[in-house]
């Protein structure tokens, strides 16, 4: 990819480190707006909301100035400003995206994901995807052909010098569901027996053996980023996912993972598993 961040995660965290220092100072929206001449407290709540498009940096640097902001600090708010101005690797695809998944994934240092149904999508083939934005009757049929390039584009972020680990536990019955057909699954799980040799992926199977285990109600995503930005947990539905930026929200989740991670086969029986359910929908083929 040609750049190593993105430009919508800059702004957010530019925004939550304008509104921890507003807080810091003990100074409202209305006094800070007030202090700086600004025609509105609005102005500043949208900044701290991140309810803004592009950061001016004179507007950031009057609030530094306000806050008091010197050195290291300020100049790492200033570097996230100009960064927060730029444009994504993925803008041509921007209209596909009604969520921050692209970005969050460029940005994470860390992805870890449980899947209960499906393999995840960093990890699909572009046959796999297509059956599944078909099967699913949401994605307009003029843009299933870009919403698979688009999922496609997002894997480079696994051969970014900084991109993120990604941690894939995924149930049993997400490899012998037959999605699209026999050989489009054969050919997915030999993909992901590949992807699973890439160093900064691991893929663990979680065994039907297994039975009941703390995340049976569904899939969900855990987005890690570095210290200290919060982490974001991202739960899909039918049409778009939600994404819960809440510490707690974030540390039951991960609780939740960490036990189907320990109820997963190792790499190595994840690998034979997935090898031999692939040779299953071979036959079937």
């Amino acid at each position: 990819m040609t750049q190593s961040h993105s430009p919508g995660v800059r702004r957010r965290r530019l925004s939550a480190a304008l509104k921890r220092l507003r807080a810091e100072s003990g100074m409202s929206a209305a006094d800070v707006a007030k202090r700086l001449k600004w025609s509105s407290a609005t102005k500043v709540t949208r900044a701290e909301r991140n309810e803004w498009r592009y950061p001016k940096p004179g507007d950031v640097e009057a609030l530094l100035d306000l806050y008091g902001v010197e050195g290291e600090d300020r100049a790492h708010l200033l570097s996230l400003t100009e960064e927060a101005r730029g444009r994504s690797d993925w803008h041509q695809y921007a209209d596909l995206y009604t969520g921050p998944l692209p970005e969050l994934e460029a940005e994470a240092v860390r992805i870890r994901t449980y899947e209960s149904v499906l393999i995840p999508g960093l990890l699909q083939t572009p046959d796999y995807a297509a059956a599944i934005f078909e099967a699913g009757q949401v994605v307009p049929a003029d843009q299933v052909a870009r919403k698979i390039e688009s999922r496609m584009f997002r894997r480079r972020v696994l051969d970014a010098p900084n991109g993120p680990h990604l941690t894939a536990v995924i149930d049993e019955p997400a490899l012998r569901k037959a999605v699209g057909t026999h050989a489009i699954m054969a050919e997915q799980l030999r993909f992901l027996s590949g992807m699973a040799a890439h160093y900064k992926v691991t893929v663990l199977v979680l065994p039907d053996e297994a039975g009941a285990h703390p995340a049976v109600d569904g899939a969900f995503t855990l987005f890690d980023f570095p210290s200290p930005e919060p982490g974001i947990v991202s739960i899909p539905t039918a049409v778009e996912a939600l994404y819960v930026e809440d510490q707690d929200y974030f540390d039951r989740h991960t609780l939740i993972f960490d036990a189907v991670q320990n109820l997963a086969l190792d790499p190595q029986r994840s690998l034979d598993l997935i090898g031999a359910i692939a040779a299953e929908h071979d036959k079937r083929a």
